[in-house]
């Protein structure tokens, strides 16, 4: 890195303060193709720990066939006794509820759609009986004391219905939040999303009482508008934002979804406008670079290829 870049220069109405949700280990390598071995994953959340990630969502705990490269929460969980950070998972069901709270878990998410087509590919089922699904998984979780936040896809666009409506948007957040979600994640899960579109869905949000206190945002780079989004998400007050080390993820039912906004990207972008983050941004690119090298590839990530030198091997 070179010293004193990026230069910090702050912008008026920006928080101080951000929390980043890294999701790699769960949400970035469920979609890859060969199978990651346990203990790299283990060790690819230490790292991520050691870099100053204080949330890191370590794995799922969906039945072995649906997500193969999940498989192994079980053997995975006891690894991380010592990793100093949230580690929350997720659950689709209640089986998967009491399989995380067999090993002790304090954080959980369930993973809704909100669109019908995206929840008959990803769950099998409408999005009123993904609702009703998640009831006893989000009562049984609060009444344990967990930490329960929900993810919504499909925000601002779906594969199979194209637009989706904001009020239908609005509704599936509501029901989510009603049934106890402390925390609502909004997903751009194949990245068709644009600044106008964030900031008009915050908005009628909170016009149904959502406060923008309880979302995060979840954005995906197909059309290089991700960190776009997230800066009009922070000019209106979004202080929980979802990355992926290195770039890495998509998903299995949605085959338009590319990479996560990668964290490092996300990392600069934050650091030049002055909010805090806590996270070592040198420290972090290598672990990314550590990663792409198990995976087989360079990281898409321009800040990780930037920072590396990785872009320039590549161009000679």
């Amino acid at each position: 890195m070179i010293e004193g870049l990026p230069m910090r220069v702050p912008a008026a109405g920006l928080p101080a303060r951000v929390r980043i949700h890294e999701v790699g280990p769960r949400d970035g390598l469920q979609n890859e193709p060969m199978v990651v071995p346990v203990q790299v994953k283990a060790d690819f959340i230490q790292r991520l720990a050691d870099a100053g990630l204080g949330t890191i969502e370590a794995t799922s705990f969906v039945h072995p066939r649906r997500v193969p490269q999940l498989a192994d929460a079980e053997e995975l969980m006891p690894m991380l006794d010592g990793v100093a950070a949230r580690l929350p998972v997720l659950v689709p069901n209640e089986r998967g509820l009491a399989r995380a709270m067999a090993l002790g878990v304090r954080e959980i998410a369930v993973f809704g759609s909100a669109t019908e087509s995206f929840a008959k590919a990803n769950l099998n089922r409408s999005v009123d009986e993904s609702i009703a699904m998640f009831t006893p998984v989000v009562a049984g979780a609060r009444d344990a004391g967990l930490r329960v936040r929900g993810y919504l896809s499909m925000c601002f666009g779906d594969p199979w219905e194209g637009a989706v409506p904001i009020a239908q948007v609005v509704r599936v957040s509501r029901s989510l939040i009603d049934l106890g979600c402390d925390e609502l994640s909004l997903g751009d899960t194949i990245g068709v999303a644009t600044p106008g579109h964030v900031q008009e869905l915050l908005s009628a949000l909170n016009e149904n009482g959502i406060h923008t206190d309880r979302v995060a945002v979840h954005f995906h780079d197909t059309y290089g508008q991700a960190l776009a989004n997230t800066l009009a998400a922070l000019r209106h007050g979004v202080r929980t934002i979802d990355a992926s080390a290195g770039g890495l993820g998509g998903c299995p039912y949605a085959k338009s979804a590319t990479g996560n906004l990668a964290t490092e990207d996300l990392v600069w972008m934050l650091h030049g406008l002055g909010i805090e983050t806590g996270v070592d941004l040198g420290r972090l690119t290598a672990t990314s670079v550590w990663m792409a090298a198990h995976l087989g590839r360079p990281s898409p990530s321009r800040t990780v290829r930037a920072l590396s030198g990785t872009a320039s091997h590549q161009e000679m």
